[in-house]
């Protein structure tokens, strides 16, 4: 299926940690995406490198604790923090047509938390994590009619 990216849509390219806001300045037939913000979360290691432990009642004896999910919480948190950048141009009319480019887990987390006004916007997502591949190549792959992960909405 072939993705319209008619002039103004934006395209959202999002993974847990990085998220690039792109916006067609052309036709369907021949689109430009252009970078119109990047959203970057702070790398961390997190509180620990390595799970806790704790003393247990025998001598000499100690017990790893379960590591904390920190990172898949701060993904989440990295998530609200893009739905809530297109909450706030979706809602003032910076684009009338937004196509959402993640992997699924992500595609689920931006969804529950895009406004329904937001999401309406959205005219198609792609199942797949391209926040690392050059425009260039996000616009061949969108618009290939050969692209089995890209969904109408």
């Amino acid at each position: 299926m072939m993705v319209a990216l008619e002039q103004g849509t934006w395209v959202v390219i999002a993974d847990g940690e990085k998220a690039l806001f792109v916006e067609n300045i052309t036709d369907a037939e021949d689109p430009n995406l252009v970078v119109v913000a990047v959203e970057e979360q702070e790398v961390s290691t997190g509180p620990t490198d390595r799970a806790g432990r704790r003393f247990d009642g025998g001598p000499n004896q100690k017990s790893v604790m379960e590591e904390p999910d920190w990172k898949t919480h701060a993904k989440s948190l990295f998530v609200q923090d893009v739905a809530n950048l297109l909450n706030r141009k979706g809602l003032k009319g910076a684009f009338s047509r937004l196509v959402l480019v993640a992997s699924p887990h992500v595609l689920g987390l931006l969804r529950r938390r895009l406004h329904s006004e937001v999401l309406a916007k959205v005219v198609a997502e792609v199942d797949k994590t391209l926040t690392n591949h050059p425009l260039h190549k996000v616009e061949k792959l969108l618009t290939s009619r050969s692209n089995p992960s890209a969904q109408a909405v």
